[in-house]
């Protein structure tokens, strides 16, 4: 009987391992089958595998970061100061660095690449703007880096300046498109408002664009008169209904705050506590989906938000200490945001009604940071929503507001979209 049992064990164990590497497997073809396999390219790979032309015999600049990848998860940096038909002089790294090591806000300064020897220029701090010095030797500047899908992210202005220096000193300025994380439907939230223009938002588009990176340069390069000579590599086999995990590609974190797709999706509507004295999740190991403060109760603010039923998201009752930024050390209530359906789910009217809700049940508690021009109104982009919200107005009468220059928006955005 005992060997009886010893070689029913054997059995259970031998067919647990098969499961595991039949379901491996599967979940290994599906992921290549998502994004059609070799069917997808980067504009990385189609430039260096049928558009190398366009750098040949040049001195290139690259603006990259880690997310400067392909998909076996070769640095665009290696790629190109080893390839044969023409020179990588210099890189360029925007907020965090060429490497990735330096946290939001924090300033890099010029240095030296060991692996390449070549001089580093910082364009986030004193310097956003690429100077004639650091384009002395350039004669094609290249921009690649990914991006999150959101007005705020300072990656794409970072991209906008650099484009503004190329036409100022009569360079080519090339982009090599990558996927918005968000897909390339969904468009929502307020079109950045005259006189609220920085850094986290230069131009008048919506929070949630639903535009590549490739699409943003020519919006930006004609509807704002840059006039660079800008050309853009395209995708091949991207479709604007694709998340980024719908792609046979790997998540590099295009920040440190931003460590997986799920964290992309919220960002544009959990963002906006960064203009409030509410942690907005740095410092834990869910940035951006976990919101709270030491004042909150946790409990009662997910009962509050799940009665409103907004659509594709749950909330979950939270309790976290954050490592660093606002309330480190201290024990914090909130929630998580969990999407549930993310072509139901709409991240800013998500991230106001969060505001709302909990400025409502901690009015004295509850701070919009201060100053001439409050950070939430930057990243809002204008000033009367904050004011609305202190009001006590209705999120659905402060979403209608912002319906008309929206819908403008949409029709502008028509005559960029590389992928229809």
């Amino acid at each position: 009987m005992k060997k009886w049992f010893a070689l029913a064990a054997v059995f259970v164990l031998v067919l647990t391992s098969f499961s595991a590497v039949t379901a491996s497997d599967i979940n290994a073809k599906e992921r290549k089958d998502r994004g059609h396999g070799k069917q997808f390219k980067l504009g990385v790979e189609v430039l260096l595998e049928d558009q190398a032309d366009l750098l040949k015999e040049k001195k290139v600049g690259l603006i990259t970061n880690p997310t400067g990848v392909d998909q076996q998860l070769n640095s665009i940096v290696d790629l190109f100061h080893h390839h044969p038909d023409f020179e990588l002089v210099s890189l360029y790294g925007p907020e965090h660095g060429v490497r990735g090591d330096a946290q939001a806000g924090q300033h890099v300064e010029f240095y030296i690449d060991e692996k390449t020897g070549l001089p580093v220029y910082s364009l986030y701090g004193p310097t956003k703007k690429p100077t004639p010095e650091m384009l002395k030797d350039v004669e094609v500047l290249v921009f690649d880096i990914q991006d999150v899908g959101t007005r705020f992210y300072t990656y794409i202005y970072t991209m906008a300046y650099a484009m503004e220096a190329a036409k100022e000193n009569n360079i080519p300025f090339i982009v090599l498109d990558r996927p918005n994380p968000q897909g390339g439907e969904k468009v929502e939230g307020p079109v950045l408002e005259e006189g609220y223009s920085s850094f986290v938002g230069m131009y008048p588009i919506p929070i949630r664009h639903g535009m590549t990176v490739g699409e943003l340069a020519q919006l930006f390069n004609k509807e704002f008169e840059i006039n660079a000579d800008l050309t853009v590599v395209k995708m091949k086999g991207w479709k604007r209904s694709m998340y980024y995990d719908d792609l046979p590609l790997e998540w590099v974190s295009p920040s440190p705050n931003m460590p997986t797709v799920d964290t992309a999706i919220v960002y544009p509507g959990a963002s906006l506590f960064e203009g409030t004295n509410i942690s907005e999740g740095r410092g834990t190991t869910k940035p951006f989906e976990t919101i709270g403060a030491p004042f909150i109760n946790g409990t009662e603010l997910a009962e509050k938000l799940n009665k409103l039923k907004l659509p594709g998201v749950t909330f979950r009752p939270s309790y976290f200490t954050p490592s660093f930024s606002k309330h480190s050390g201290k024990l914090s209530g909130g929630v998580q945001i969990h999407v549930t359906d993310r072509n139901a789910y709409r991240p800013v009217e998500t991230g106001v009604v969060l505001v709302k809700a909990i400025h409502d049940m901690y009015p004295n508690e509850f701070v919009f940071n201060v100053g001439n021009k409050p950070f939430f109104d930057l990243l809002i982009g204008n000033a009367w929503v904050r004011e609305e919200v202190e009001k006590g107005t209705s999120v659905e009468a402060i979403q209608q507001r912002w319906q008309k220059d929206f819908q403008t928006f949409k029709v502008t955005r028509k005559a960029y979209l590389l992928y229809k």
